[in-house]
């Protein structure tokens, strides 16, 4: 229980370090907590701050949740020794609930931080890399179609577990459990997107619309 405690702990850590903030600051002082939508997430930076800003604090926070996932579960840390007894797969799925976790209940920012959406990017491609195309994908389609990126997460989200369980790859206990929690839990850190766009204010990404009027 100890290993399985530890790198727990180190991947909330880990998720607890937002990409937006570190950028901000290297940016003299940048908060988009208190810009936008006020969430330090990447569709927030992106409308804010720009595209190169975005797309740093996307590579800090999908590489956090592969590190928490890949690397973290296997890492031999001094004076923790590796427990025989904890399933492998489990151990990657704690640290991966873990690294979300910390990412949108950051312990060094207040715990104010994102959704959770570019940290479970990397979370799957540590843990099923094979399925991150076809959820990039659907979740492509779904803004085109809708416009909404808060629907286009949701959806792809929610159907990780479904792909297990659909195909039958590798849908083990883990995986289907991590699945679905982060499928509620997505829906969860997205409740203001959802009343937003049943009162109709939701904001739309115009470009990527196919059906916004001409």
């Amino acid at each position: 229980m100890l290993e399985l405690a530890t790198k727990s702990l180190l991947a909330y850590l880990l998720g607890s370090l937002i990409g937006s903030l570190i950028v901000g600051r290297l940016r003299g002082g940048v908060d988009i907590r208190t810009m936008g939508s006020g969430n330090a997430g990447g569709t927030n930076a992106l409308r804010t701050q720009g595209l190169w800003f975005a797309v740093w604090v996307m590579v800090i926070d999908i590489g956090k949740g592969l590190l928490a996932t890949s690397l973290l579960p296997q890492a031999e840390l001094p004076g923790i020794p590796i427990d025989q007894s904890i399933d492998r797969t489990w151990l990657a799925v704690a640290c991966a609930c873990a690294v979300v976790l910390g990412h949108v209940y950051p312990v060094w920012y207040g715990f104010r931080g994102g959704k959770g959406a570019a940290t479970l990017i990397g979370v799957v491609v540590g843990l099923k890399s094979a399925i991150v195309l076809p959820l990039l994908a659907l979740w492509l389609l779904i803004l085109m179609l809708t416009g909404f990126v808060g629907l286009a997460t949701m959806v792809a989200v929610a159907s990780f577990p479904l792909y297990l369980l659909l195909l039958n790859e590798g849908a083990s206990t883990a995986l289907l459990s991590f699945g679905f929690a982060m499928a509620a839990f997505v829906c969860y850190t997205h409740r203001l997107n959802i009343q937003r766009m049943r009162s109709g204010t939701e904001n739309r990404v115009q470009r990527l619309w196919l059906f916004r009027p001409r």
